[in-house]
C-alpha cells in the first residue's frame, strides 16, 4: 500500500470510529489508539489532511449541520450567486465543461477514440482515471479488489476504442484535479456517455460549490422535473466521473448523507474535507492585509 493510501486508510478508520462513538465524545488518545498510531502522529496526520481537528471535522458531517447547509441554499441558483457569479449558469463553467457523446458515437461505442488510463494516489485513496483527447471519460476510487473491474467497465462502455495505459498523461489530470486549496483551477473537459436526462442531472451537480450540499429534490427542481426524484437518484448513482462531477454533495433532505457509489465512509470524508477547506479559505479572505 502506498503512503497516501495508507494515510487515507488510517483517517477513514478514525472518521468511522469518531462517528460511531460521537455521543461518548472520544478523546484524541482513544481515536489514535483505535487506528494504532501515536497520539502525536495521529494529530499531525489528521490536521494535515483535513485542516481541522477531528472534533471539528465531526461537526461538518452531522445531520444538524448539513440540514442548516440545505436551508441556507434553497436553490442551486442561490448557490451560484453565493459563489460570486451573477449568472445562474453552472458554477464551475470556468473550470469544467461537460460534453455528451453524439448518438452516432454512442452507437459505435468509441470507434476511433484513443483512451488513456492510469491509477493514481489521491487524498481519498487510490483512483482510476481515463481520458480521451476530448476530455476525461471515467474516474473512480479503487482498491486492490476493484482495480481490474474498472478496466472491464471501461472496455464495456467504449467497446471499439483503443484503450492503453499512460500514467504520465493521466498524472497531469490528477495534478489539476487535486490542486491545493487556494490555487487557481484550469479548464477541465469531460466526455461522458449518458441519456439527455442523465446529462442534465450531471450538469446540475456541477453547480454545487465545494463545501455545499443539496438534495435530490432540489436537483429535480433544478432540471425542471420536480417529480422525478427517484430518476434523479438513479442518474446521480450512475455518475461516471467520481469527485469531478460531485455526486457526493447530494444528500437526503433530513441531513442524512446516504449511500455513495464509492462507499458511504468516503462520502463522509469528502464532504467534511471540502467543508473544512471552504471554511479555511473563507477565514483567510477575512484576514486583514
Amino acid at each position: 500500500m502506498n503512503q497516501q493510501a495508507y494515510n487515507y486508510d488510517k483517517i477513514a478508520k478514525a472518521i468511522e470510529y469518531i462517528v460511531a462513538n460521537a455521543k461518548e465524545q472520544p478523546t484524541l488518545t482513544e481515536v489514535a489508539d483505535e487506528v494504532s498510531i501515536s497520539q502525536f502522529h495521529f494529530q499531525r496526520l489528521f490536521s494535515e489532511w483535513a485542516g481541522v481537528s477531528p472534533k471539528k471535522f465531526l461537526q461538518y458531517i452531522t445531520a444538524g449541520y448539513l440540514k442548516d447547509r440545505i436551508r441556507e441554499s434553497t436553490s442551486l441558483a442561490e448557490l451560484a450567486e453565493s459563489a460570486g457569479l451573477s449568472s445562474q449558469s453552472r458554477v464551475y463553467d470556468h473550470f469544467i465543461s461537460i460534453e455528451g457523446v453524439t448518438p452516432q458515437e454512442y452507437k459505435t461505442a468509441g470507434k476511433g477514440l484513443v483512451i488513456s488510463y492510469g491509477f493514481h494516489e489521491t487524498p481519498f485513496g487510490d483512483c482510476f482515471i481515463a481520458a480521451t483527447e476530448r476530455g476525461i471519460c471515467a474516474m473512480a476510487f479503487v482498491d486492490e479488489a476493484t482495480r481490474d473491474m474498472q478496466l472491464i467497465e471501461l472496455a464495456r462502455k467504449w467497446h471499439y476504442a483503443t484503450i492503453r495505459p499512460d500514467q504520465q498523461l493521466t498524472a497531469g489530470y490528477i495534478g489539476r484535479i487535486f490542486k491545493p486549496a487556494g490555487q487557481s483551477l484550469e479548464k477541465l473537459p469531460l466526455l461522458v456517455q449518458g441519456t439527455n436526462f442523465q446529462l442534465k442531472v450531471w450538469e446540475a451537480l456541477l453547480s454545487i460549490p465545494q463545501g455545499a450540499v443539496t438534495t435530490y429534490q432540489q436537483i429535480a427542481e433544478r432540471i425542471g422535473h420536480p417529480k422525478a426524484v427517484r430518476a434523479v437518484g438513479s442518474a446521480v448513482g450512475d455518475n461516471p466521473v467520481a469527485y469531478i462531477i460531485p455526486c457526493h454533495r447530494v444528500i437526503r433532505k433530513e441531513g442524512v448523507l446516504g449511500e455513495y457509489r464509492w462507499g458511504s465512509l468516503r462520502k463522509k470524508a469528502l464532504i467534511g474535507w471540502e467543508a473544512a477547506r471552504q471554511d479555511e479559505e473563507y477565514f483567510a479572505q477575512k484576514q486583514p492585509l
